[in-house]
C-alpha cells in the first residue's frame, strides 16, 4: 500500500522538475461524484499534456510510495475516481483532461487514434467528419473521457449490436506503475503475440496502470434509422419481442430498452417539460429501440412490419413510430433523462445489474415479491434489455424523503444481488467495481478469481500505488 502522501512538500519537490501550471489543489469537481456518496480527500491534482509526462509523474510517485488515482471525466457511478476522505495517505489525482488530441483517423481502416482525455462527443463527431460511426453512446457522452470509460469498458445503448467499449478498442498505449510506458496503440485485428495486456487494462479501473491513448474502431453510418417505442404486455414480452426483431431484422437493431410506468411518472413529476411519446398516458411496460439500415431499405415500414407482427402475437399492443429526427431525438430524451428524475426523486438503492435473458423476467418478478416483504417501495426497472443489463432502482413511497428509509437500504442490495446471483447474473453489468462495490465483489466473487485478480495486481503493482482502495480493497 503506498507509504506517503501527496502533500505540499511532495507537490513542491515536484514543481521543480515539471511546469508550474500542472500542479493545483484539487477543485471540489474533483472530489464529488456524480451521485453525491462519495466526498473525496483534499488533495492536489496534477493535469500532464502528454504521456512523457504521465510517465515521469506515475514514475515520481513510484519512488516515493505516493498513491495516484487516475481521472477521466468524473461521471463514473461507483466511487473509482474518488479517493474518500479520511485514508491514511492522500494520493495524487491525475487528471487526463488536457490530452484531448485525437492523433490519427484512418477512414479506408475503420480506425481513430485518441488521446485519453478526449470527450466521446468529440469522438463521435471526428468520426461523423470522416463518414463514420463510432457507437459508443451513453448518457454522459458530453462529459465523458475515453480513458475512464475504457478503464471501466463502459456499456450504454448500442453494446446489443456493437459490444461494450473493450470490443471497440484495437490497441492501447498505457503507463504503467513504475512509470515504464507501453507501446501497444496497434490498428490490428488480429495480433496473438502473448498475453493480452490490452484486455487487462480495458476495465482495470486504474488498478493496473493508466490508459493515455486509444486505437479504436469505427463503423460505416447506416443510411437510415429507425426508432420506435413498442407498449407491451408485461416484461416477459420483452423478450419476445427481441427475438422477433431479431427474426425479421437481423444485426440492424442498435438498441433495444426497457422502460417503465415508474420511470414516466418520475419525469412527470420532476422533469415536465421532457415530452413522453403517449403524452400523460403512461403505459405500464414500453420498449424503445434503435434500427439502423443500409441504403434502399425502409427502416419505418420495417418497424410498421414488426409491430403488426408482434399486435398479431399478443406481444404488442400499441407503438409510435419516429416520423423525423425531431421526434426520435424526443423518444431518446425520455430515456436519457430517466436517470435525472430517478436522482431527483432520491433512490433508497440503486443497482446495475445483469442476468441471462431468458431469467430477465423471473428476476423482476423475484425482486418485486422481495422487496414487496421489506415495505412499501416504489420500483423504477429499466435499462439495456437488449444485451440482459437492468438498473433496477428502489424509492420510498410518493411525497416520502429517501433519508426515511435508508435503514432498509443494506437489506435491500442484498437480496437483488443475491437473487441476481442466484439466476447466473452478476451484480455488477456496466458500472463496475470502484470502492462502492468491493465487498459485493468479496461475497460474490469466484474464489480462484479473486486470487488470480490478487496476484496479477500484486505482479504489476507491487508498492499499490494505482487507484488504492479500488476493486480490490
Amino acid at each position: 500500500m503506498p507509504r506517503d502522501s501527496a502533500d505540499s512538500t511532495f507537490i513542491d519537490a515536484l514543481s521543480q522538475r515539471f511546469p508550474a501550471d500542472m500542479f493545483a489543489r484539487a477543485e471540489q469537481s474533483y472530489l464529488e461524484e456524480p451521485r453525491g456518496r462519495w466526498q473525496g480527500a483534499q488533495g492536489f491534482v496534477a493535469r500532464p499534456r502528454d504521456t512523457a509526462e504521465v510517465s515521469a509523474l506515475v514514475q515520481a510517485c513510484s519512488d516515493a510510495g505516493v498513491g495516484i488515482v487516475p481521472y477521466g471525466g468524473g461521471t463514473g457511478l461507483v466511487g473509482g475516481q474518488i479517493a474518500p476522505d479520511g485514508a491514511p495517505e492522500t494520493p495524487l489525482i491525475l487528471s487526463l483532461e488536457r490530452m484531448t488530441r485525437i492523433r490519427d483517423v484512418f477512414p479506408q481502416e475503420n480506425v481513430l487514434i485518441a488521446e485519453a482525455g478526449v470527450i466521446l462527443a468529440n469522438i463521435q463527431t471526428a468520426a461523423r467528419d470522416v463518414d463514420r460511426l463510432f457507437p459508443l453512446s451513453l448518457a454522459s457522452e458530453g462529459s465523458a473521457r475515453i480513458g475512464g470509460l475504457l478503464s471501466t469498458n463502459a456499456g450504454g445503448v448500442n453494446v446489443l449490436r456493437y459490444g461494450n467499449t473493450r470490443d471497440l478498442c484495437l490497441g492501447l498505449e498505457a503507463v504503467m506503475p513504475d512509470g515504464s510506458i507501453w507501446h501497444g496503440l496497434k490498428r490490428l485485428r488480429k495480433d496473438n503475440t502473448g498475453y493480452d495486456l490490452r484486455n487487462l487494462l480495458i476495465g482495470a479501473e486504474g488498478t493496473l496502470g493508466i490508459i493515455t491513448a486509444a486505437s479504436l474502431k469505427l463503423y460505416p453510418r447506416p443510411a437510415a434509422i429507425g426508432t420506435a417505442v413498442f407498449v407491451i404486455r408485461d416484461a416477459e414480452a420483452a423478450l419476445e419481442l427481441l427475438s422477433l426483431a431479431k427474426s425479421q431484422l437481423g444485426e440492424s437493431i442498435s438498441a433495444f430498452e426497457l422502460m417503465h410506468k415508474t420511470g414516466l411518472d418520475f419525469l412527470s413529476e420532476t422533469l415536465p417539460d421532457v415530452r413522453k411519446p403517449f403524452g400523460d398516458h403512461h403505459p405500464e411496460w414500453m420498449i424503445l429501440t434503435d434500427i439502423g439500415l443500409p441504403k434502399g431499405l425502409d427502416p419505418q415500414s420495417a418497424l410498421e412490419d414488426l409491430f403488426v407482427a408482434a399486435e398479431a402475437e399478443g406481444i404488442a399492443t400499441d407503438a409510435v413510430i419516429a416520423q423525423s429526427e425531431a421526434q426520435r431525438t424526443e423518444f431518446w430524451s425520455v430515456r436519457e433523462h430517466i436517470p435525472e428524475a430517478n436522482r431527483r426523486i432520491g433512490a433508497v438503492s440503486s443497482h446495475d445489474v445483469s442476468v441471462p435473458l431468458g431469467a430477465l423476467p423471473a428476476f423482476i418478478a423475484r425482486v418485486r415479491q422481495a422487496i414487496a416483504q421489506v415495505g412499501d417501495f416504489r420500483i423504477n426497472c429499466f435499462g439495456h434489455v437488449g444485451d440482459g443489463n437492468l438498473h433496477f432502482n428502489v424509492f420510498p413511497p410518493s411525497g416520502q424523503s429517501r433519508d426515511s428509509y435508508l435503514a432498509e437500504t443494506k437489506a435491500i442490495k442484498r437480496l437483488v444481488h443475491d437473487i441476481a446471483h442466484e439466476l447466473g447474473g452478476t451484480f455488477s453489468a456496466e458500472h463496475g467495481i470502484g470502492r462502492a462495490k468491493t465487498a459485493d465483489l468479496a461475497r460474490y466473487g469466484d474464489p480462484t478469481k479473486l486470487a488470480a485478480m490478487r496476484a496479477i495486481k500484486n505482479a504489476l503493482d507491487p508498492k499499490g500505488i494505482m487507484n488504492p482502495g479500488a476493486v480490490l480493497p
